[in-house]
């Protein structure tokens, strides 16, 4: 039974569900985000119907999302008895077409932890799990920090710099600091981040493949096979010489991992943890970064606030990922009946778990449309709750903070210079463009 209050809903007009659930709705955050205020205030857990999607929950309050997420027994993640169901892709009618795309094996993809339930989640994610924790990425943190150095005196000089700050620096750094702690040759970072863009950006014009058909549901489908199809060509050769010739990375303790049995655990759970530290593993760390960029810029005091007191650069850290939100959502599907926020939910129905709304809701966060870096508490879900809470969460953390350390003590000025442009998804994205005039010391 749900532990939130009963509220009387009212249905979800068309424009609302359609800005939530279409990629296109989320190219512009005002609408995005308007959109889902008012879902939080008139429809908090409602059903969307968009001609062409299965009929979908929009959960759109912190509260809904976390008991869903603490009861994956009940709230699949894995699919239950269609397997894959709950990526994002597949909740359109291209459902069927995107698995006839998926021949070959492909369908192993969903052996990654996103879409595995417990026990057999628990077991995956227990390979490397040590390895993500912050006792150990510790004694990486000089490493990262002089990685960051790097990145900025490579892409930014003293004076004022006219860039894009995400395609001329943010995608850098992330990439580049997992690609080393992972194995993977610096010469290879272009093609994993190619890889990645292709793999996220599916519906958006400016990812699209050139050996795919313009935009349609098929296209995506056939779009993330193909990535997947590459990814898997490459991490096979790095599972077989990591398994020939163990180094000091995470590859290899991904590669060598063996069962219960002592036998190697089969290469798909390998593929399926490669591909998502290339892929999630430095996207929305890039994606945070340069949103928190743009508040920054828009909230001058906030800066000023930061840079009196370098101690509260955690808290911007925290307070970027909620601003930001980078991963959108994922899908859920109910396994039994179950009673939620007084709705009555059926075996099978399916779930959007809007983190976005979430972190800005007021129930939970004092001016939640405010970019506060001093925020606290700040009991943001941007990596998720329960079970399924990114492993790569404390990786991704150091990372920022790191960068801001260096960073933050050079800025004199920063402004948005022009138009920002968003990656046009509803799954995990954030800006594609984002002009600034950054004046460093």
């Amino acid at each position: 039974m749900t532990t939130t209050p009963e509220v009387t809903t009212r249905p979800i007009p068309d424009e609302i569900a359609r800005q939530v659930v279409l990629p296109e709705g989320h190219r512009y955050d005002a609408p995005l985000f308007e959109a889902y205020r008012w879902l939080r205030e008139n429809s908090p857990l409602g059903q969307a119907d968009v001609e062409g999607y299965d009929r979908v929950w929009l959960v759109s309050k912190h509260a809904d999302i976390m008991e869903i997420e603490r009861q994956p027994h009940v709230f699949t993640s894995g699919g239950g008895d269609e397997p894959g169901s709950h990526n994002p892709i597949l909740q359109n009618q291209a459902g069927d077409a995107f698995t006839k795309q998926l021949t070959g094996g492909s369908l192993r993809i969903l052996e990654t932890l996103t879409y595995l339930d417990p026990p057999e989640h628990t077991q995956v994610k227990d390979i490397a799990n040590d390895w993500f924790r912050p006792a150990n990425l510790k004694k990486w943190e000089d490493r990262i920090r002089k990685l960051a150095k790097e990145a900025i005196a490579k892409h930014l000089r003293s004076g004022t710099n006219e860039i894009d700050f995400v395609q001329q620096f943010a995608l850098y750094y992330p990439l580049h600091v997992i690609m080393s702690l992972f194995g993977v040759p610096e010469e290879d970072e272009p093609r994993m981040m190619t890889l990645t863009q292709e793999f996220f950006g599916t519906a958006d014009p400016d990812a699209q493949r050139a050996d795919v058909e313009p935009l349609t549901p098929e296209a995506a489908a056939q779009q993330w096979s193909a990535a997947i199809n590459d990814f898997y060509a490459y991490f096979d050769e790095l599972v077989e010489d990591r398994r020939a010739n163990p180094r000091d990375d995470l590859a290899t303790i991904i590669a060598g991992a063996r069962d219960s049995d002592g036998e190697y655990y089969r290469k798909t759970f390998a593929y399926g943890w490669f591909i998502a530290i290339a892929t999630a593993g430095h996207d929305t760390t890039s994606s945070t970064m340069s949103g928190a960029i743009e508040a920054l810029a828009q909230f001058p005091g906030q800066l000023a606030k930061v840079q009196a007191n370098p101690a509260l650069i955690p808290d911007l850290v925290n307070e970027s990922l909620r601003w930001v939100s980078p991963v959108k959502q994922f899908t859920r599907q109910a396994t039994q009946d179950y009673v939620l926020r007084g709705q009555q939910i059926a075996k099978g129905d399916r779930f959007m778990l809007l983190y976005q709304s979430a972190n800005r809701d007021a129930d939970v966060f004092d001016a939640p449309d405010e970019f506060r870096v001093d925020r606290k508490p700040n009991r943001h879900i941007a990596f998720g709750y329960g079970p399924h809470m990114c492993i790569g969460q404390h990786l991704a953390k150091l990372e920022l903070r790191i960068m801001f350390e260096e960073l933050l003590p050079l800025i004199k000025s920063v402004e948005v210079a022009g138009e920002r442009k968003a990656v046009m998804t509803n799954f995990v994205g954030g800006l594609r463009k984002l002009p600034v005039r950054l004046e460093l010391k």
